[in-house]
């Protein structure tokens, strides 16, 4: 994962950065040229935090389409030489995803400009699923020859053509290319590649390396931290811990207790778990002591452990450690948001306050904490709230932040749950379809678009066409 470098939030670059509904708002508003630089920039240098994660595609596309913006930009950051020496799919999948959505409303050259990265590029597994979504089965048929190509008829070509057959996650291409009566010798290769793929899964099954029954509490340990000691080192104390809760009775929690306090890296983080989740009466003072240890992966384990813990002890314990400046502290703030009770009102919002001023709106503890103020109703939390929501770069921290006001804020309908009708998340879509206020005509205009667009979501859809049901609540 990369930081991207985010624009301040009351620029154009910025909103379109974050996906707000603002951003498209104002594009449309700006002129041509200066919306389509922005959308470029956001387009070809992805601004998420976590792409795997957060959604821009389908926001970025309606925007090409608003603003008739063309790809030349899109072709050549494909083509550019750094697609062969830059593999990784982070560069280019923001812009085939693009690519797709707009193939998917009849932009021809986005289908041709993806066929030929199929064909070409680096990323072309990526660009195949694409199109394996929304081409017909002569366009797919006529890339089969083009992208076996790129296996050689070497033992490791094949293998390699065997794993990417078996890892596809649109598999429609490789069953065409299969059953091509026009190119035998393909389909044959394919299919050898699948069988190939089907056996070495099942020969996998065949040698398990893990855990065996009748294993000990201590060959369960041993066996988590001999994982630190391979390459590439193996994190194995969250199977092991399933595996101790399988061998472990009455009579080794002493054991257990002893790796907790004193045990090897992997083996202390396995005892850890496991004595947190069978709420052992010595699991927090463990904890408490585990989370100062130098070593990374001890450390994290205690406060993973905490926070799987559902106890009132643990609940207890949280409130007693919410004053720490460490990762066991924000452990302790966040569970008390998720869990506490209205009483710990005061504590959530002081640490909501504290987290936004020390940390900014992108700590990492704020997705809990903003959904505790939602949660315990805390009006007085409102102006922390939409300070988030403009400011955090996470379009999934926006969300919370917006559903945390829409149970706070007595303004939200009518402020920003306008906007969030054009937001790039479609749980932010749907909750504004739920609270908008129906006076705005810009509202009334844009619900009717979502209902209409094929590529929305259904829970969307079905959001907004509750509010044109006769017996609608009117916002």
């Amino acid at each position: 994962m990369f930081d991207p470098d985010i624009a301040p939030s009351g620029t154009l670059l910025g909103l379109l950065q974050r996906g707000r509904g603002d951003g498209t708002l104002h594009a449309l508003a700006a002129p041509r040229t200066e919306a389509l630089a922005a959308l470029n920039h956001c387009v070809l240098r992805d601004p998420r935090r976590d792409w795997q994660l957060e959604n821009r595609s389908l926001y970025y596309a309606r925007l090409y389409v608003d603003l008739d913006g063309g790809l030349g930009e899109i072709e050549q950051h494909l083509f550019h030489p750094d697609d062969l020496l830059e593999t990784g799919e982070e560069r280019t999948g923001l812009a085939l995803a693009v690519l797709g959505h707009l193939a998917s409303y009849g932009r021809e050259d986005a289908l041709a400009l993806l066929r030929r990265y199929a064909a070409r590029g680096g990323n072309w597994s990526w660009a195949l699923d694409e199109l394996a979504l929304r081409d017909d089965d002569a366009g797919l048929l006529a890339l089969g020859e083009a992208v076996l190509a790129r296996f050689p008829h070497t033992p490791e070509g094949e293998s390699a053509l065997a794993a990417a057959v078996r890892d596809a996650f649109e598999p429609r291409p490789w069953r065409l290319w299969e059953d091509d009566p026009h190119a035998p010798a393909l389909g044959a290769r394919v299919r050898a590649a699948r069988e190939q793929g089907s056996f070495d899964r099942w020969q996998r099954q065949l040698r398990p390396s893990g855990p065996r029954p009748g294993w000990s509490v201590r060959e369960v340990l041993d066996w988590a931290q001999q994982g630190l000691d391979q390459h590439p080192t193996q994190h194995r104390h969250v199977p092991a811990t399933r595996c101790l809760t399988a061998v472990a009775g009455p009579e080794d929690r002493g054991e257990i207790i002893e790796a907790a306090a004193f045990g090897q890296e992997a083996a202390r983080a396995t005892a850890l778990r496991y004595l947190a989740e069978h709420h052992d009466p010595q699991a927090l003072d463990l904890i408490e002591t585990a989370a100062g240890d130098p070593a990374e992966l001890v450390a994290d384990a205690a406060v993973t452990a905490f926070e799987r813990m559902r106890s009132t002890a643990a609940l207890e314990r949280a409130r007693a450690w919410l004053t720490r400046t460490d990762a066991l502290g924000a452990a302790a703030a966040a569970m008390l948001a998720c869990r506490g009770g209205e009483y710990d009102s005061p504590l959530v919002l002081a640490a909501l306050r504290e987290a936004v001023r020390v940390s900014g709106c992108d700590a990492p503890v704020l997705w809990d904490l903003v959904d505790g103020a939602g949660r315990m109703a805390i009006t007085c939390a409102a102006p922390v709230l939409r300070h988030v929501y403009r400011e955090t770069s996470s379009s999934h921290l926006r969300g919370r932040a917006a559903r945390a006001l829409a149970a706070t804020d007595p303004s939200f309908a009518t402020g920003f749950a306008v906007e969030c009708l054009w937001d790039c998340e479609e749980s932010t879509r749907e909750l504004a379809a739920h609270h908008a206020t129906t006076a705005d005509a810009r509202v009334v205009e844009q619900l009717r678009r979502l209902a209409a667009d094929p590529a929305e979501e259904a829970e969307v859809q079905t959001a907004v066409r509750s509010r044109f049901e006769p017996d609608a609540p009117a916002v």
